[in-house]
Formats: C-alpha cells, structure tokens, sequence
C-alpha cells in the first residue's frame, strides 16, 4: 500500500510539472526579463552577459562581445558557443533552430551547435 501511494504521489507531482517556454524577453538598460506563456517572469539575467539577438520559445542567442554567440536554454543553461566568423550575422530563431547570413550564404544551426542547411542567400 506505501509503494503504491509513492507511486501516485510521483505520477502526480510529475503531471503537475509542465515544460516552460519563452514567450517575451524583455529588455531594460541593465536587465533582460524572460517571461513564460502564461506572462509570468521565469528568469532575470544581466545585460553584462552579452547582447540579446534572438529568441525563440525554446532558447536565446546572446552575442559576447564581438567573437562568440552563445545559445541558452530556458533555464539558462549555456548549449553552445559560435564564433561570430563562422556563422556571421543572426537573422532569426525558431523552434529549436536559428538563421543567419555569412557573406552570400545563408545557414540553418541547431541551438546545440549542429549546422543544419546552407543555402545561397538571393
């Protein structure tokens, strides 16, 4: 009988959890303020770490200085690191993937580092 209340008592505390997503960053002078679907603020960072250039409703691209983009999850854990010669402009995000525009090419890059499509830009 104790198993089975442990049980019960996990199977409910884990439909309970349910995934957050980004849906607004909103940026001040010092602060960037994530907000989740429901318009509740799930997470405060610096405006230190880097320029905000992209979000989508699983990750953001902050560019650190002029040499790295650096992609983080809605936690704010880091996922990847991309030297700003390799990628070249950020464009956009998307679901779990973001553009960007390198000379006459444009790329496709998963948030976790993979190179996904290139095309020629027209």
């Amino acid at each position: 009988m104790n198993k089975f209340l442990i049980v019960m008592a996990l199977l409910l505390t884990l439909t309970g959890l349910k995934a957050q997503n980004i849906s607004h960053i909103e940026t001040t002078k010092s602060w960037y303020y994530v907000y989740n679907q429901n318009g509740k603020k799930i997470k405060t960072f610096s405006t230190n770490l880097g320029e905000l250039k992209a979000y989508s409703s699983t990750f953001y691209i902050l560019k650190q200085g002029s040499g790295f983009y650096v992609t983080y999850d809605v936690t704010g854990k880091r996922l990847h690191a991309f030297g700003v010669s390799s990628v070249g402009e950020v464009l956009g995000a998307s679901g779990d993937t973001f553009t960007s525009k390198h000379g006459s090419w444009i790329y496709t890059w998963s948030k976790d580092g993979k190179k996904i499509s290139t095309r020629s830009a027209k």
